[in-house]
């Protein structure tokens, strides 16, 4: 099973990113009701072990509410963006809640790959060859948007997700939450 850990999004944060969506004309654009920003991917192919094993870590985790806020966008993929994402502001309470994540993951056995934590939302996806017109509508995007951000908000749990893909996008399912006191 693919199954990750991830803050969710409060419901207003949801709809100013999905307003900004609606103005993004090229590109596959993420479903609202999967946004969040990940804290560590546990894979594509999870036992149900793992699984366990991942929840019963996470019922230790203890942290306090976080209080974050979206400011920017960018892409990922290099020269040729492959995903537009909207850029969490890297605060430091939310970056020792990944460390402390990945730490307790780590401790229940599961070998997560290293990787730079970027936190952000994922919007939109392109093709591996998107073509001038879609680079050009995306550079435009961009350049109309370069000042979105939200206003502040605050996180009140961590989630385990399970990811199923099918042909219009990933669904994700909470499998269990752990709230920040």
């Amino acid at each position: 099973m693919r199954a990750f850990v991830a803050l969710p999004l409060p419901d207003p944060v949801c709809a100013s990113l999905e307003a900004l969506q609606a103005r993004l004309k090229v590109g596959r654009r993420s479903d609202p009701q999967t946004f969040h920003i990940t804290l560590a991917f546990l894979g594509d192919n999870v036992p149900d072990r793992d699984l366990e094993a991942a929840h019963e870590a996470l019922e230790a985790l203890a942290a306090r509410p976080l209080t974050l806020r979206i400011d920017g966008l960018d892409t990922f993929g290099g020269a040729t963006p492959r995903v537009l994402v909207a850029v969490v502001q890297p605060d430091p309470a939310l970056m020792a809640l990944q460390k402390k994540v990945r730490s307790l993951l780590h401790g229940a056995g599961l070998m997560l790959p290293r990787e730079r934590f970027r936190p952000h939302v994922t919007l939109a996806r392109f093709p591996a060859a998107p073509g001038a017109g879609v680079e050009a509508e995306l550079a435009a995007f961009l350049g109309r948007n370069a000042t979105f951000g939200t206003a502040s908000f605050t996180v009140r749990e961590v989630v385990l997700y399970r990811s199923t893909l099918t042909g219009d996008g990933a669904v994700h399912t909470p499998i269990a939450e752990y709230p920040l006191l």
